[in-house]
């Protein structure tokens, strides 16, 4: 047994791994992984980018389909093969839990995160094209995706929505889960247990736009003890997205959903590696545990979790702190809805940037290989 295993064992959180690799598939890392207690699996362009372009376990697949198709289109499938294969592996996880854990994410293409019915159709066609039932089709949580998550849930599809920053727009996810789910039964479904959905609202990131402006407001005139808020807000405002988790999946219309087998969308802390050095590398992760969440992790912070990580339930203590700490942000003009706008915006930047630069890498490298 390890930490990983006591974590979801004693407090109910699962933990996933943010990353996805080929030879992790091929040499047995990412099967040992989940041996260690690792109940799921995210993916995104960037991981996708590094992979792809930091390995040549890629290669042999790639030159047999240059010519016969598009690099985009060979791209994809490469995706689709790993994202199989890491469904294999995860599929007892998924069994073992009746449903409730075992699953892979992958992302519709970057460049739709404000196209809702391009967003739709491409998340309906990953859908059918890998067609298991532990696959989460990633959708970001943009105002123009929300009516998508919305749409999927509707016709029965698990969704992992993506690039949450802020608490309204996690309002805004859970309605549109809630409101799928009681079109889905509308529709005739009683059954309504092979639906799943997590909500990913990110964390390290909003500590390093807060802290950028924490300090910008004392430089400009704020009182100094604002500084002492620096690498707080990311938690403070995660632990109020719990509460609002807490308050959303209960009533008489959840309690309507429930009775057909419905599924919490369960809270997943995503980016909760630590970006900045001075903050404990665990800050992102011993802080947010509690039952009916995940935690996803990149492969550094599963190790630092190993060794040394810290299982006991965080994730609702001290709500009155967190409420202070927002309010004192507030009070030095940091409005945190800005702040989530931001990292919206740029999150969906870097994801397009990373699908960009490995398209013209992989086409440089066809044009290579139809040279030969």
């Amino acid at each position: 047994m390890t930490t990983l295993n006591d974590l979801f064992d004693q407090q109910g959180q699962s933990p996933w791994i943010d990353n996805l690799r080929r030879d992790w598939l091929e040499d047995g890392t990412m099967a040992s992984l989940v041996a260690q207690g690792i109940r799921g699996v995210t993916s995104n362009p960037t991981i996708f980018a590094k992979a792809i372009s930091g390995q040549d376990t890629y290669d042999k697949q790639f030159s047999s389909l240059i010519g016969s198709t598009s690099v985009e289109d060979a791209y994809w499938d490469l995706v689709v093969d790993d994202i199989q294969s890491a469904l294999a592996i995860l599929r007892p996880v998924y069994d073992a839990s009746t449903g409730a854990d075992g699953f892979v994410s992958v992302e519709v293409a970057p460049s739709l995160a404000h196209d809702t019915e391009g967003t739709t159709a491409a998340a309906r066609a990953l859908h059918q094209r890998i067609d298991q039932p532990n696959v989460l089709i990633k959708i970001p949580a943009t105002p123009e995706c929300v009516p998508s998550i919305a749409t999927m849930i509707s016709e029965g599809r698990s969704i992992n929505v993506t690039l949450i920053f802020s608490i309204t727009r996690y309002a805004e996810v859970m309605e549109a889960y809630i409101s799928g789910l009681e079109t889905l039964a509308a529709s005739g479904t009683d059954d309504l247990s092979g639906v799943s959905s997590v909500a990913s609202f990110f964390i390290s990131r909003v500590d390093t736009e807060a802290d950028k402006r924490i300090e910008a407001a004392v430089a400009a005139g704020a009182d100094k003890s604002l500084l002492e808020r620096r690498g707080k807000a990311a938690v403070a405002q995660a632990k109020l997205a719990y509460e609002l988790f807490s308050q959303s999946f209960v009533g008489a219309r959840w309690e309507a959903l429930a009775a057909k087998g419905a599924r919490v969308q369960r809270p997943l802390w995503a980016s909760t590696s630590t970006k900045n050095p001075a903050y404990p590398d665990l800050a992102y992760v011993d802080t947010l545990i509690g039952p009916h969440t995940v935690n996803t992790m990149p492969d550094g912070t599963v190790a630092d979790f190993l060794d040394h990580g810290t299982v006991a339930r965080t994730v609702d203590t001290d709500l009155d702190g967190a409420r202070s700490t927002i309010a004192d942000l507030a009070k030095a003009g940091i409005d945190m809805e800005d702040v989530a706008g931001v990292l919206e915006t740029e999150g969906v930047a870097s994801f397009a940037a990373s699908f960009d630069d490995l398209m013209k890498s992989l086409t440089a490298k066809a044009d290579v290989l139809t040279a030969r």
